[in-house]
């Protein structure tokens, strides 16, 4: 008998019709001989509807009292979907994050799991049932409910299957898997059978919404194979795990695309020592996560800093430069949100020389002009202007044959 953790996001269970669907298949799951963990997100829009109602009530927000809130939306569709087994027959559980087992620290909004323990979920399944968990909650060593962040069913998902010794964990969302590039921006772009952890993780970090960043990391981390796929169409979808000697090495096996971040230019500070740390330190305190960092070359003693942050957090950000202008004798700061990134992902690529040439080739004839660069072993990530990011990707698909299934020679 296989266990088999199953993960249903928003749009899966959006209204009455998706989740007796979901509960359907759920049942058909179980008569297949598998015992069944749920992990399940609140309904459709509705976090996003508790966040606005939030906002309409209160201008402090407590993050011990948005959690509560939040929290509640998984609670409700845990609960329907318990309802919705029941009247076929298949009997079920529902269990908040806390009576789940997860155990989590103390940061409110954005907490991380350090344990789960999952007794009362063996309990449920010794008993032939199927557990349904409310995701993206746990319970703090404070004892407080916590809720997990944006994208916390996936993580709740993969801990509960790492912690049940799980075969498979199956994260259900609105597409049919992972792909070359993003379809409504590239109609030729093609499902990928298999992605290697690493490669995931790098199509997260640039840009790709599904699965969670978070998620990701937390399976490579345990050894937790994923299963991405459509809650439906319920076709074969794409697997991520490690990468073995006899995975398909694509040189290029993805093309994505963020639009998420904005930039900041601390221009003609002097060149010397401490001037970086300074900043970026600073930046730091603030809970500012600054991603691409770019020097221009020194002139007349002075030079210009860039970088990239999420979009969200760039007035912070200019703020924060321009508290420190006198001190690091800065000239002004600039802010610009008409940027995106284009990146290229494979793990072909640590040992494919000419990638980065194509790509700023293929750049330079669609007349793209790059503003920054930045890479690791099996990314190569660029800055463009927002209103051609998208023209960027599918000249990209098209210059590396994204359509067409090949493999390194």
């Amino acid at each position: 008998m296989s266990l088999v953790v199953m993960k249903f996001g928003g749009t899966s269970v959006g209204d009455a019709e998706r989740m007796r669907s979901v509960a359907d298949y759920v049942a058909r799951t179980v008569k297949r001989g598998n015992q069944v963990v749920v992990a399940v997100s609140a309904m459709g829009k509705e976090t996003d509807e508790l966040l606005h109602l939030a906002s309409q009530v209160s201008s402090t927000r407590p993050g011990r009292e948005m959690d509560m809130l939040i929290t509640a939306g998984e609670r409700k569709a845990m609960a329907l979907l318990c309802m919705a087994l029941h009247d076929i027959g298949v009997p079920s559980d529902s269990f908040t994050g806390s009576q789940a087992g997860i155990v989590t620290d103390t940061e409110h909004t954005k907490a991380k799991i350090v344990e789960v323990r999952p007794e009362r979920i063996r309990k449920a399944l010794a008993e032939g049932k199927v557990a349904v968990v409310g995701g993206a909650q746990g319970v703090s060593t404070d004892k407080e409910v916590t809720f997990l962040g944006r994208g916390g069913t996936d993580t709740t998902a993969v801990a509960l299957a790492q912690a049940l010794g799980a075969d498979s964990c199956e994260i259900y969302t609105d597409v049919s898997g992972v792909f070359t590039a993003d379809p409504r921006v590239v109609p030729e772009a093609r499902r990928l059978k298999r992605l290697s952890f690493d490669e995931m993780l790098e199509m997260c970090a640039a840009g790709c919404p599904k699965p969670a960043m978070r998620s990701v990391e937390f399976a490579r981390n345990h050894g937790v194979r994923l299963h991405v796929r459509s809650a439906f169409t319920w076709e074969p979808g794409t697997w991520i795990e490690e990468e073995t000697s006899d995975m398909e090495q694509a040189i290029v096996s993805a093309v994505t695309s963020d639009s998420s971040e904005a930039k900041v230019t601390v221009a003609g500070v002097p060149d010397h020592p401490g001037v970086a740390a300074r900043l970026f330190r600073a930046l730091a305190e603030r809970s500012i996560n600054v991603d691409m960092i770019e020097q221009n070359v020194s002139l007349a003693g002075t030079t210009d800093i860039s970088f990239t942050v999420p979009r969200e957090d760039l007035d912070t950000a200019c703020a924060t430069a321009e508290e420190l202008q006198d001190e690091i004798e800065a000239r002004q700061v600039i802010a610009d949100k008409a940027i995106a990134t284009v990146s290229i992902i494979g793990a072909g690529m640590k040992t494919h020389p000419g990638i980065s040439a194509t790509m700023f080739e293929t750049l330079a004839a669609e007349g793209i002009n790059i503003e920054m660069i930045s890479t690791s072993s099996i990314r190569l990530t660029c800055v463009v202007r927002s209103e051609v990011v998208d023209q960027a990707v599918a000249a990209l698909h098209r210059a590396f044959e994204l359509e067409s299934e090949r493999t390194a020679c």
